[in-house]
């Protein structure tokens, strides 16, 4: 008998690539898995928008689950799934530990989205003006209690090479339980149809509206960078897209200044391949930035910051600027506005980021091979993870009894 191999995704949300890069990354994470003959079924225990993807158009089972009920045992050990891939640390927290009791044998993967850890320590750092440092990072419980999820699973895919880093150098986590696994893109052409300098114009920001780090950049830009930019390029204008924008940042639109707030964009290909630059004055965050990916997919130049562009360009150089400083993010602006020499080298790079760093098929071949490696040889592998093993059946008793206790008191 033919068994085929299955997949069960726990999602933190149902996934919106139109909204979000997390649910850019996840639609990419499905499709490697369907390519490869895996039957895929999603479940979560948040509630559908009007936005979600349409999963069952792709061919995918989904499943309501609730959280801290015991139906989820049930449902998971009558699918008995050959992998299940827990949609950021918080689904494994919450359902790890049903997972490991209900189906011991099945292969735990954490897709980590990018360390919410360090994204929620840097903006601490950065609301309190205080510098961020590892120390402060390894202090924080939330570090705490991403790691643990971290070691608990067989594999954890990590987005950012600066990331990898910080788990593998600072908490000495072993190579074994991680792989780097940025976005995955399609390779770019050696001549490709991309729109070039002169059938382009305006500068373009995107990034959802839920995420702190886009709502400071957009403040950034309209009260800091846009008013110096305007100064030296009275005629250009800035684009701000994002789903799910808050009304202080609807408020800046601003047809006189050039400053429009479009809300979000129904095709950020579109949007990004018709804008000149990209501009992303991001001062706190964390993992690999969507926005800045898609920008190099389309030949679109950008200027980012330190934390904006970490990660993401290995040894190669960026396609655009990296600036901190105000003065020198406009100066870096207005030379790709206005240089075509400066803009066509800044999208050649781009070409070379997405086909090296970023190409779909090596990285899937990449996946693949890993998740088919630790699958033949799990018991052994989950051996030498001696802390994922003492954090698991640690977690197992803690997590079992408060869920169990939960599930008592919603009874009641």
């Amino acid at each position: 008998m033919n068994h085929s191999k299955s997949l069960l995704v726990i999602a933190l949300v149902w996934p919106e690539p139109s909204s979000t890069a997390a649910g850019v990354r996840m639609m990419q994470l499905l499709d490697v898995f369907k390519r490869d003959g895996y039957s895929i079924t999603i479940a979560s225990a948040a509630t559908t928008s009007e936005h979600s993807a349409d999963l069952g158009s792709c061919g995918y089972k989904t499943k309501a689950i609730q959280m801290n009920d015991s139906s989820f045992d049930a449902f998971v050990a009558e699918l008995n799934p050959d992998a299940v891939l827990f949609d950021r640390f918080l689904t494994e927290e919450q359902f790890g530990w049903r997972v490991a009791k209900q189906c011991p044998n099945v292969m735990r993967i954490l897709d980590t989205e990018d360390l919410h850890s360090l994204r929620h320590v840097r903006e601490t750092c950065f609301k309190k003006d205080v510098e961020f440092t590892t120390d402060a990072w390894l202090q924080d419980d939330k570090t705490k209690r991403e790691i643990a999820s971290i070691y608990r699973c067989d594999l954890s895919l990590i987005i950012s090479s600066y990331e990898l880093e910080l788990l593998t150098d600072i908490i000495k986590i072993d190579n074994s339980l991680l792989l780097l696994l940025p976005f995955m893109l399609p390779e770019i052409p050696e001549n490709p149809s991309l729109k070039p300098f002169e059938q382009r114009t305006d500068f373009l920001f995107i990034g959802g509206g839920k995420h702190a780090p886009n709502i400071d950049a957009i403040k950034c830009l309209k009260h800091t960078i846009w008013p110096l930019l305007q100064e030296r390029l009275p005629e250009a204008k800035l684009h701000i897209y994002g789903a799910y924008l808050p009304q202080q940042i609807v408020e800046m639109h601003n047809p006189k200044e050039r400053f429009l707030v479009k809300g979000r964009a129904a095709d950020v290909n579109k949007v990004m391949a018709a804008a000149k630059v990209c501009l992303a004055p991001l001062r706190f965050g964390a993992g690999i930035k969507g926005k800045l990916v898609a920008a190099m997919a389309n030949g679109t130049p950008s200027v980012t910051t330190t934390i904006g562009a970490e990660g993401m360009y290995g040894i190669l150089e960026w396609n655009g600027y990296i600036e901190n400083d105000h003065t020198a993010f406009v100066e870096a602006a207005v030379r790709l506005y206005t240089i075509p020499t400066a803009w066509n080298k800044a999208q050649e790079q781009g070409k070379t980021l997405v086909n090296t760093l970023y190409s779909e098929a090596s990285l899937a071949h990449l996946l693949l091979q890993k998740v088919t490696e630790l699958q033949t040889g799990l018991q052994h592998h989950r051996t030498q993870n001696f802390i994922g093993g003492l954090l698991q059946h640690q977690t197992m008793s803690a997590t079992k009894f408060m869920g169990k206790w939960i599930e008592e008191k919603n009874k009641g």
